[in-house]
């Protein structure tokens, strides 16, 4: 067995990678960790550890703050603002960070709620690389199965005796153990005198029945956080509801805006390889970044990652796409899954430019995402196609919130639209946000190679793409927001010049 070391407190983050604050709440249990206090009898002469409840960790965070929706921009915005939450076990990663690499996870669980969180926790998308067997009896079932078998990396045991009865079957399990397993154990007495000695013989964690999905989700992905990336990006993607919806649009705005307004470093990916605009957007020469990186992925390190993309400001920068139709493009899944991953390590957030089409990377890039954002027209169109993507990212994340709403280009002049609370209410999301029609400001800036905020920045679109941006990064407008970036000297000179230029 394992002889990791008692997990270190909570540690308040700086706010820089951010949980998944939409579930975080759900995860329900007790926390690791927490104890009660007074805890009678301290036999122990070494010096008492220190753990933080999450209500003193909730204490030392700054709320954040709500702010005003725009007009009729916003809906059900201020949802989307709440206290950040401590990060997650041992001050592992947050919950909306865990990466679980490819081992073996075997679960011998007492209760049927036990057994139900575990199967849940299994076909989470954090842990879709790990293979999860569940088996039904506690400790003694664990012990008489590693008789004949190797254990695997990671033991999860339930045993609801008392705690003397527990040490002992902990014991009896650590003989038949191969050395490096990590054990977890779940049992019934909330007990930091038991806590202290499960870890001294070794268990790499304890937590107190009932356990929730995300509390197994978190704890494993403690166990196994790789301490050369402490740290990784959270992933928002941005993907149409049909053709012309204007996700892309929606999601550089959406990037730019987190970028330049909120001051966060970010990073775009323009997933559309023969027909991206991330280039024609930011103003930018064709690189071949996205496909370079795709058809290495293994050789991806940082100083390659870095020649790759192009710096649009000081903390925007791009992944782009070739744009060209010469290339017939064959790229497996895994590829991208890897691309993402490794891009991720590079920012706090990573925007995903996802074309509309449909196949087996596109199916695991929406799953696999912190968070999703389909953009969607006020047709019936959209509405089908909407319907069909939203309840199939829901079956595949069971434990992730369902995909935010972004409604565009409403208010068409003569046009007949699904009203906004009809569209919602017929795919159980309310809009979180909803995108007026307004042609010049979005062509000036097309053709210009602009952003709505650089070209109109006092329009209601414009408005409307700060405030997403603070929604899907949960973070706040500074107070005086910064100077722009390098990229208002860049977008100076006519687009269609530069395109056309001579060679």
């Amino acid at each position: 067995m394992s002889s990791a070391f008692a997990p270190t407190p909570f540690e308040v983050s700086d706010d820089e990678f951010d949980l998944d604050m939409d579930f975080a709440a759900d995860a329900g249990g007790s926390p690791v960790g927490s104890f009660p206090e007074g805890t009678a009898g301290d036999i122990n002469p070494r010096e008492p550890l220190q753990f933080t409840s999450p209500a003193e960790a909730a204490a030392t965070v700054p709320a954040v703050a709500g702010f005003n929706p725009v007009g009729e921009l916003v809906a059900g915005a201020s949802a989307a603002f709440s206290a950040p939450v401590p990060s997650g076990p041992a001050g592992g990663p947050g919950i909306g960070e865990v990466s679980v690499p490819r081992i073996a996870i075997h679960v011998f669980a007492e209760r049927q709620d036990t057994l139900a969180s575990a199967e849940r926790a299994g076909q989470d998308r954090r842990l879709s690389r790990a293979t999860t067997q569940i088996r039904i009896g506690g400790v003694a079932a664990a012990v008489e199965a590693y008789q004949h078998e190797p254990t695997p990396p990671l033991i999860i045991v339930e045993c609801l005796t008392d705690p003397d009865t527990l040490l002992r079957e902990v014991d009896l399990l650590a003989e038949v153990c191969d050395a490096g397993t990590k054990v977890v154990v779940i049992g019934a007495t909330n007990d930091i005198l038991l806590f202290r000695e499960l870890m001294r013989r070794g268990v790499s964690e304890y937590l107190v029945a009932p356990v929730q999905p995300l509390q197994l989700i978190s704890a494993i992905g403690g166990l196994f956080a790789d301490p050369a990336q402490p740290f990784v990006g959270r992933s928002i993607a941005f993907v149409g509801a049909r053709g012309g919806t204007g996700s892309s649009t929606v999601a550089h705005n959406t990037a730019w805006a987190m970028s330049e307004r909120i001051g966060a470093n970010t990073v775009i990916v323009d997933f559309d390889l023969p027909f991206g605009t991330a280039g024609l957007d930011f103003n930018q020469d064709p690189l071949n970044g996205v496909a370079d990186a795709l058809s290495q992925p293994d050789r991806l390190d940082s100083v390659l990652l870095d020649r790759m993309m192009v710096r649009c400001t000081d903390k925007l920068s791009l992944f782009a796409a070739p744009a060209t139709l010469d290339t017939d493009w064959d790229i497996t899944p895994e590829a991208f899954e890897e691309v993402t991953t490794r891009i991720r390590s590079t920012a706090p957030f990573v925007v995903l430019d996802l074309p509309h089409t449909w196949n087996a990377w596109m199916r695991r890039s929406l799953i696999a995402a912190d968070e999703v954002v389909v953009v969607a027209t006020p047709d019936l169109a959209s509405l089908r196609n909407a319907k069909n993507m939203i309840d199939l990212i829901r079956s595949g994340r069971p434990n992730d919130a369902p995909p935010r709403l972004v409604l565009n280009q409403v208010g068409v002049p003569g046009r007949p639209e699904i009203p906004a609370k009809d569209f919602g209410a017929a795919l159980g999301v309310h809009p979180s946000l909803i995108i007026p029609f307004e042609p010049k400001v979005f062509g000036a800036a097309a053709n210009n190679g602009q952003m709505i905020l650089d070209a109109g920045g006092k329009s209601k679109a414009g408005e409307a793409f700060q405030t997403l941006a603070q929604i899907v990064s949960r973070r706040e407008l500074p107070l005086v927001a910064g100077p722009k970036g390098k990229a208002g000297a860049a977008r100076t000179g006519s687009l269609f010049g530069k395109m056309f230029k001579k060679r």
